[in-house]
């Protein structure tokens, strides 16, 4: 498969680009944090991208959608990054909807999911890190089921339509089978969110479930066989986070060297000092790579091939230290001003943070895919 985009791919590029530009700019976020919204996003604005069709992208044809993949998903994340854009799209149109294609709930939900009316929230985890194991319960009730635990970081959890919950049904808390996950709607009675703002001035919530009753239609796949549709649901999340955090990368970098183009310093452009060319083609290179190595993973999982966990592994990994090094050298290379809040470069490094936690961090995957290898 080679490592760039077709014909169509870059025309929904071309597309993203102009519409998340004009719409949802950086300056969107500084406006909303300003505001104190309590929402994390503007619903108007995820209807606008429900009108262009990029709310339905990974949703079947046969379901209303556009029957895309992950390649055009991430197509529109990358935009979503490079603006900054605040919206629920990675953990709706992506992570959710790629679990949801395992259950009936699929007719309940997926209409929603392409008007741009319903928001997903993903309830993963429970403790300070990704992966420390689930240990939350769901017990027989009636004809479906009980959840008693909590779930914490999770993004939209306050004002989700929809809420996909892993808990166990059977085994101990590091076990990996056991696992179900269900579809719990907003309106369940006995669960509670408790919104935080994070770093980049988003929403995520600690959600207590005080004995949550669903029925049995609320299973999303089978019961203790939930480790099939959440690890579809994480490998569509983590591609698309970093696919976000290239985005993310990429805007900081280009904002980068525009600035090293202008500012002067003793009677000279920055970017003519030799030590400055050094470090900029150093991270134009690491970018290209972890570019290189998304596109790969999301064409592996778009095949549906047994190589694109690891892939997915290998991306979330790159991205997140590319992406690192590309809002520290941003930061550092604007000088005193990288520093202030009136420049935007700022907002880069708070947003690569927060996406380089979500769905675990480099150092996390470089353990997977070590144990992958049998160390």
């Amino acid at each position: 498969m080679p490592l760039y985009l077709n014909d169509e791919q870059t025309m929904l590029a071309d597309t993203a680009k102009d519409f998340v530009a004009e719409h949802a700019p950086v300056k969107h976020l500084r406006e909303l944090r300003d505001a104190g919204d309590s929402t994390g996003f503007s619903r108007d604005l995820w209807k606008q991208f429900a009108e262009m069709g990029f709310t339905g992208i990974l949703i079947p044809e046969t379901d209303g959608g556009l029957g895309l993949g992950n390649v055009e998903a991430g197509v529109v994340l990358e935009e979503i990054g490079r603006n900054l854009s605040p919206s629920p799209f990675l953990s709706t149109a992506v992570a959710a909807v790629e679990a949801l294609k395992h259950s009936p709930q699929r007719d309940r939900w997926f209409p929603g999911i392409v008007s741009g009316e319903t928001v997903a929230a993903i309830a993963i985890d429970e403790k300070a890190k990704h992966g420390t194991g689930i240990a939350m319960k769901a017990e027989r009730s009636g004809n479906g089921f009980r959840l008693t635990g909590s779930k914490q970081f999770v993004t939209h959890g306050h004002v989700a339509d929809l809420v996909l919950v892993a808990a166990r049904t059977a085994g101990s808390a590091d076990d990996k089978d056991g696992i179900t996950l269900f579809a719990v709607p907003k309106d369940a009675a006995n669960m509670t969110a408790d919104p935080r703002r994070l770093a980049d001035s988003s929403l995520a919530s600690h959600l207590a479930f005080d004995g949550v009753e669903v029925d049995a239609d609320a299973v999303i796949g089978e019961v203790d066989q939930g480790a099939g549709p959440l690890r579809a649901l994480l490998s569509a999340g983590r591609t698309g986070a970093s696919a976000e955090m290239l985005g993310v990368g990429g805007g900081a970098m280009d904002m980068t060297f525009d600035y090293l183009k202008e500012r002067k310093q003793f009677g000279a452009h920055l970017g003519s000092f030799q030590a400055l060319q050094h470090r900029a083609a150093h991270l134009y290179s690491e970018m290209e790579v972890a570019r290189a190595a998304v596109l790969k993973a999301q064409q592996l999982l778009d095949a549906g091939s047994e190589e694109a966990e690891g892939a997915v592994s290998v991306a979330k990994a790159m991205t997140g230290l590319a992406t690192t090094l590309a809002v520290q050298e941003g930061v550092q290379m604007h000088g005193g001003i990288g520093m202030t809040d009136e420049y935007d470069i700022g907002f880069y490094m708070k947003r690569a943070r927060v996406l380089a936690e979500m769905f675990g961090d480099a150092n996390y995957h470089a353990d997977q895919l070590a144990r992958a290898a049998g160390y």
